[in-house]
């Protein structure tokens, strides 16, 4: 296991500016508004040959009782609990603030290191920075800038010198699928992630807009791993007036491209918006294998529930391809079904289709059913290969396939799925007509040798016929 590293302080103190630097990534949403970051944020980091895991915590309020904060600060103490060592970040422009202290009276209780890092202090003299937050009581003040690096290798460096040295864990051979769970705004993604992992891992809130960044949950079911990605809801683009809640939706949109498989989410209780149909498309255009988890199903009469399923028909029509699932995130209803349609997704989206058998179908396909003619020619498709995965892509070779119109793709599309059992994921057809490498070059002049021979085939065939 390797060594955790937990930042903790009061709103707007530069703990995911931190966070990014430690993990050399951009998987923080950094603001100037307070409050942003609000899950528990896992990054792995490394200095020199010691890795470590760093979490990236929300606005630290030790008093907050009810609503938001409380879950906050229950997210925030979870994290503590499970660190080797925890750096309480203070802002050196700010000066010491009586939250301040109040965090400090809480992490005086933690069993593991507390290493008080003044962050914000460039340009200035580092003893000038640290000097008031002695009053701390929790050792001696290091002086950072989480933006500029300032001071982070030495205050790094010192932590884990107090750590005992652990062996980086042999990475996981098999494949992980990495699930990401959209939707709009309050249809229960986070109580989703929650009611499959087991335990409080994200904040489940009635509020809408709870979640803000792309939070990423590794767990296991059944002897399997898979990495849950719990994003924000993105709501209607005329809606979206925040810098932040842009951000938000940018790394939703994110998340779907690097997942192999989209939970997209939708309310039993609220109409399917065309927003739900905007999310579709946008997974449908990105090649993600998808599964439509349809929550909030308890409670809904006969009545209600066939509605459901209609406007569902007709609002999402185009993902007839994805399993549909009628589920209760709070209560856990229906998620076994929905894992086992997720994990059959992901088996098609990344299935290996062997170029005899695609070509079989293929040239049964068109024995069945042949392209209808375009203009002088009718297209013959000839043989088929697969071109790449997550989505499967089929590559078709032949002769004037251009000339082949949707509905026809759409025809060797069902095909293809029928006879693989694609489901469960988009299936793009590549045509690639065969072209004449001779096609618009020029005859080179002969030669003379070649012209007396020319000249000599012609009397031969002259004489032959005359004959």
């Amino acid at each position: 296991m390797l060594p955790t590293i937990v930042l903790v302080g009061r709103p707007n103190v530069g703990k995911s500016t931190l966070f990014n630097r430690l993990t050399r990534t951009r998987d923080a949403l950094v603001h100037d508004q307070p409050g942003l970051t609000r899950d528990r944020h896992y990054g792995r980091g490394r200095m020199g040959e010691k890795p470590y895991l760093v979490v990236d915590t929300g606005g630290f309020e030790p008093v907050a009782d009810s609503g938001i904060l409380a879950e906050m600060a229950r997210q925030t103490l979870q994290a503590i609990d499970e660190a080797d060592a925890v750096v309480f970040l203070v802002d050196g422009r700010v000066g010491l603030t009586p939250q301040d202290k109040l965090i400090a009276d809480r992490l005086r209780r933690c069993t593991c290191p507390v290493y008080v890092a003044v962050n914000k202090t460039e340009g200035m003299p580092p003893a000038t920075a640290v000097a008031e937050f002695h009053a701390l009581g929790l050792g001696e003040p290091h002086a950072i800038s989480g933006a500029h690096g300032d001071g982070v290798r030495e205050l790094i460096d010192l932590i884990l010198q107090g750590l005992p040295a652990v062996e980086e864990p042999e990475p996981v051979a098999a494949a992980q699928p990495r699930i990401a769970v959209v939707g709009r705004p309050n249809v229960g993604k986070s109580t989703l992630v929650n009611s499959l992992v087991g335990e409080e891992r994200v904040i489940a809130f009635d509020q809408p807009g709870t979640t803000r960044d792309a939070i990423e949950v590794p767990f296991e079911r059944e002897g399997r791993r898979y990495t849950l990605i719990d994003t924000a809801g993105v709501r209607r683009k005329g809606r979206v007036n925040e810098t932040v809640e842009k951000f938000s939706v940018i790394k939703t949109l994110q998340a779907i491209e690097q997942a192999n498989v989209a939970i997209l989410m939708l309310d039993a209780r609220q109409d399917i918006a065309e927003q739900d149909a905007h999310l579709a498309g946008f997974i449908l255009e990105a090649g993600r294998a998808v599964v439509v988890a349809v929550n909030k199903w308890d409670g809904l009469d006969a009545y209600q529930r066939e509605q459901v399923k209609k406007a569902l028909a007709r609002r999402l029509g185009f993902l007839s391809f994805a399993r549909v699932h009628y589920i209760s995130a709070l209560n856990g209803s229906g998620l076994g079904e929905l894992m086992r349609s997720v994990d059959a997704a992901y088996a098609a989206a990344m299935a290996k289709l062997p170029t005899p058998k695609l070509t079989k179908v293929l040239q049964e396909a068109v024995a069945h059913h042949a392209p209808p003619r375009a203009g002088l020619f009718r297209p013959k498709p000839k043989y088929a290969h697969q071109g790449g995965q997550n989505p499967p892509v089929i590559v078709i070779h032949g002769t004037h396939l251009e000339g082949i119109g949707a509905d026809y793709r759409r025809y060797l599309e069902n095909a293809f799925r029928t006879a693989f059992r694609l489901e469960g994921t988009p299936l793009r057809l590549e045509l690639k007509a065969n072209v004449n490498p001779y096609e618009g070059r020029k005859p080179k002049p002969l030669s003379e040798r070649q012209l007396k021979r020319a000249q000599r085939q012609r009397r031969r065939r002259r004489k032959l016929f005359a004959d």
